[in-house]
């Protein structure tokens, strides 16, 4: 499908169609639990949407943005890998995983990251711009050139991540020393 704009669709009770969608807008369209497996999204865009709980097994996600959209417990991690590249905006991505997923340049703005797993992925020159990110897990992850100047709640263990040339406010060096017990005043 090519530039259709699907507006207040809900795809728990409208059968989704497992096919390519280029230059699409999805605009407050419910996708809770639904089955993505298999789709192709190439230059899109999901404004106020929930994708909370879909199945993104083989997913391909190219250039694709989300704004002001619920994405609970996705697996990033089993998106097709080739091309994969995201932008997040406004978002909650509470407990979503994307362990080893490469997403080198990705935005996350004003978006709430809690518990979500960075495991073994490479997010180097990503900006976390005024995003939460309370209990979110860094354990051999690229943060190299990472900008979290403006991100907040954050705890990375500096020898278990590559943080070279990584951005931080003198607020955030907090969150860069939790694992020492420090008392910083």
């Amino acid at each position: 499908m090519f530039e259709k704009v699907f507006n207040q669709i809900d795809f728990k009770l409208l059968e989704f169609i497992k096919t390519e969608y280029e230059n699409c807008q999805f605009i407050s369209c419910d996708f809770t639990s639904v089955d993505l497996s298999g789709s192709i999204f190439l230059n899109c865009r999901f404004e106020g949407c929930n994708l909370s709980f879909a199945n993104l097994f083989k997913v391909s996600f190219q250039e694709v943005s989300f704004q002001d959209c619920k994405l609970l417990a996705l697996r990033f991690d089993k998106c097709a890998p080739i091309g994969l590249s995201l932008g997040f905006e406004s978002c909650i991505l509470d407990q979503t995983s994307f362990y080893q997923c490469k997403l080198r340049n990705t935005k996350f703005s004003k978006c709430r990251l809690t518990e979500v797993d960075f495991s073994r992925a490479d997010f180097m020159e990503s900006d976390f711009r005024d995003s939460d990110l309370s209990g979110a897990t860094f354990l051999d992850t690229n943060l190299a050139k990472v900008d979290f100047r403006y991100a907040v709640n954050y705890s990375i263990d500096l020898e278990q991540n590559n943080m070279k040339k990584a951005k931080f406010s003198q607020d955030g060096i907090r969150g860069l020393l939790v694992k020492y017990d420090l008392e910083i005043y």
